[in-house]
């Protein structure tokens, strides 16, 4: 972890174990709907923030491209993450071409396998017969040292499915990040441990637990959130960031946008943080259901 000794949340930013630093607080695109990905992310640079998640699986590498284009902001002042398509595992070279390509730069800071999930690309209720996700992490690693991704990780990946990676002969690159749904309703506090046992960061996605969270109606969320002068949503981002993950909210509203950034000058009490972490409700926003095999990671107290 970098040095986050202060009340700057949004300014914080997390050592990885490659020595890169990436900044904590950025901004999702999942389910960002076609023509607002683009303003979103102008509004969401011109303000300060200095991470983007996208993905190929999003179809919006394109908008989000002309998004940083529109800011202004040096490519250099931002981090971009995006990802691997499950259709596109034996496709690795392809893929991070085409998402280069499409966000018009010439490297993303950090690159994911989206899932493990090695889908046939002609039937996707199909895994591909002659391919899984350990054979797709040989190839990422290939990745490593080109110039075309700063930074090798996964996404949705359990602890089953990472050590699987480590046993391969050929593993070379420990992921330096993991990203994977977290939020009080899916807290996943074994699951934290044993990436940060391994030195893998975890984002958080869905850190507000998506559109119209339960959460955001929970009372004892929406008291400490009275209480603080804040909304619940900020209450959420500051648990998270000060959990030791990065958080990545996702808003195409500009007053959303900039009201999930202020979140500054502020700090939630140890006694605060471990209420939080005391909430019983259980739920998912992205579930597995619709993989062509189910991939069963961090559900609840895992």
């Amino acid at each position: 972890m970098a040095s986050n000794n202060n009340l700057d949340h949004t300014k914080w930013k997390f050592k990885l174990n490659t020595g890169d630093e990436i900044p904590a607080f950025g901004l999702g695109t999942w389910q960002s709907a076609p023509g607002q990905v683009r303003d979103a992310v102008k509004i969401a640079l011109k303000n300060g923030y200095r991470h983007i998640d996208t993905a190929l699986a999003y179809g919006n590498e394109k908008e989000v491209g002309l998004g940083i284009k529109d800011s202004g902001v040096p490519r250099e002042e931002i981090w971009i993450t995006t990802k691997l398509d499950n259709p596109w595992h034996k496709r690795v070279q392809e893929g991070i071409d085409t998402s280069l390509k499409d966000l018009g730069v010439e490297y993303v800071d950090l690159y994911l396998m989206h899932w493990p999930s090695s889908t046939d690309p002609s039937d996707l209720k199909k895994h591909l017969s002659d391919w899984d996700y350990k054979k797709t992490y040989i190839e990422l690693q290939k990745l490593v040292g080109t110039g075309k991704i700063r930074n090798l990780g996964v996404s949705n990946f359990g602890i089953k499915h990472l050590e699987a990676i480590q046993a391969l002969p050929e593993f070379k690159v420990m992921p330096a990040v993991n990203q994977i749904e977290l939020h009080p309703n899916n807290p996943s506090p074994k699951y934290l441990e044993y990436c940060k046992s391994k030195g893998i960061h975890v984002t958080a996605y869905s850190c507000l637990g998506s559109t119209d969270s339960p959460l955001y109606k929970d009372e004892h969320l929406k008291s400490l959130a009275a209480k603080k002068g804040k909304t619940v949503q900020q209450i959420l981002l500051v648990w998270g960031l000060k959990r030791g993950t990065s958080v990545i909210p996702k808003s195409v509203t500009e007053s959303r946008i900039l009201a999930n950034q202020e979140i500054d000058g502020w700090d939630l009490t140890d006694e605060e943080m471990e209420s939080i972490n005391s909430l019983t409700g259980r739920f998912k926003v992205c579930g597995d259901a619709w993989l062509p095999e189910g991939v069963k990671v961090f559900f609840g107290d895992d």
